[in-house]
């Protein structure tokens, strides 16, 4: 064969190459990607599966309705397996290769702190849809789970106020989001006058099964002569033999009352309920809320799912009202440039699932209740106390010094941490 025909060859490959590349591209385009973030194996599949077939049913509605833009949506899911590195790798894969417009995923800190950067590396946008410890607000991340002073300081206020604890177990799982949340906890019950003898933390790492020693020396510590409280950040499959424990040694909730940030009906709805009868939750909804909204959710989500007996969670709320607020950001930009949905999802609303409204605020957090519950033998929870409207999401504690100072607003100075005092914005994202 001649050089010149070989060359011909070689163009027509070329040629036929980028044909088969723009067909490609052209396919991908008449979709809008929509990643999934959350562990489906691991010690947190017990709760972030529930969360990704959220997401898919969040994407079947959409489509239902003729989804965004006159495009469908698309969900490409992955499995970072509760493994902490393995979010970043598969959050990379998310926006690197299968180019995804938005992100729904993670529910540790750990796991939202190791994808933080790669967000902001490739311009990604993620939901985060967990309650967390706040100290953080990235351009790139909307935060649709509470902050602690939307779920961790009322939880407190109604344990030192309507119960009367005078003693403070901090027990959490070892990593940012439990040692975050206590030290601010720490640091507002030492400002209530709480001394430190008053006041026992402890940590356990992840799946942590043998509770005796530590459900013990708590036994101990309640044994004061003051009213003791558990707080916990236990996260994961951990909490099913801690409150076995607690019923081995036969701690009561009029004993020792535990409020949980970490446990939901769907951790309750596979575990034996009975230790657990009493203890208390605190989160920003709960599937027992009888209200016309919560009531139509529920109902399509068991007709999705096809399973009567799957429960709702305040997790999955979260979820919805972020792909809520994302479609409406979407269809009001016509367009899913991420540039362009950051800019405009603060200052929008959307219904919650509890009768009232959530608000994306300038620092990336949402306006939520506060509900605190207690559960029932039926792994179900009774709201005990509730606050009267939504309550702002902070994104930096008024109780820390180092935080008190800073401010989030996206909106007007395009900061993270604006420093109050200097008028400088400390870094370009958090």
């Amino acid at each position: 064969m001649s050089i010149r025909s070989r060359m011909a060859r070689f163009a027509a490959a070329c040629i036929a190459a980028g044909s088969i590349t723009g067909i490609t591209a052209a396919h991908a385009a008449d979709t809008i990607k929509v990643g999934v973030l959350h562990s489906l194996s691991g010690t947190m599949a017990i709760s972030e599966t529930t969360l990704k077939d959220t997401v898919l049913m969040m994407v079947e509605e959409q489509n239902k309705k003729g989804g965004l833009l006159g495009k469908k949506l698309e969900a490409v899911v992955v499995d970072p397996a509760s493994n902490w590195p393995l979010f970043a790798e598969k959050a990379r894969e998310l926006l690197s290769v299968h180019d995804v417009d938005v992100v729904f995923g993670c529910w540790t800190s750990v796991s939202r702190k190791s994808v933080l950067p790669v967000f902001e590396e490739l311009n990604g946008l993620l939901f985060y849809p967990v309650q967390y410890e706040g100290e953080e607000s990235s351009r790139n991340v909307f935060y649709t789970g509470a902050a602690p002073n939307q779920q961790a300081i009322p939880a407190v206020d109604y344990l030192m106020n309507e119960v009367g604890v005078k003693r403070w177990v901090l027990a959490g799982t070892d990593y940012v989001y439990p040692r975050t949340t206590n030290k601010i906890l720490e640091a507002y019950l030492k400002s209530k006058g709480v001394k430190d003898a008053d006041i026992m933390i402890n940590y356990t790492p992840f799946g942590h099964s043998d509770w005796q020693g530590i459900v013990s020396d708590i036994k101990k510590f309640g044994s004061a002569g003051k009213k003791t409280a558990v707080v916990s950040t236990i996260n994961g499959d951990a909490n099913v033999p801690f409150y076995k424990e607690l019923g081995n040694q036969k701690i009561s909730a009029e004993d020792i009352p535990v409020v949980a940030f970490s446990v939901g009906e769907e951790e309750l709805s596979g575990i034996d309920t009975a230790p657990l009868v009493g203890h208390l939750a605190a989160w920003n909804y709960f599937q027992s809320v009888d209200v016309p909204v919560n009531n139509e959710f529920i109902e399509s989500w068991k007709t999705f799912i096809k399973n009567p007996d799957r429960v709702t969670n305040d997790p999955m709320e979260a979820t919805v009202i972020g792909f809520n607020l994302w479609a409406q950001a979407v269809e009001k930009s016509k367009t899913t440039d991420v540039d362009t949905i950051i800019d405009a999802l603060p200052g929008l609303e959307t219904p919650n699932l509890t009768g009232g409204t959530a608000k994306m605020l300038p620092n990336h957090h949402l306006t939520k209740p506060v509900l605190i519950g207690e559960i029932r033998d039926d792994g179900q929870v009774d709201v005990v106390w509730q606050t009267e409207s939504e309550v702002p999401g902070d994104a930096w504690t008024d109780f820390l010094p180092e935080s008190a100072v800073l401010e989030a607003d996206w909106v007007n100075l395009k900061c993270g941490n604006y420093n109050t005092k200097t008028k400088k914005c400390s870094g370009q994202n958090y």
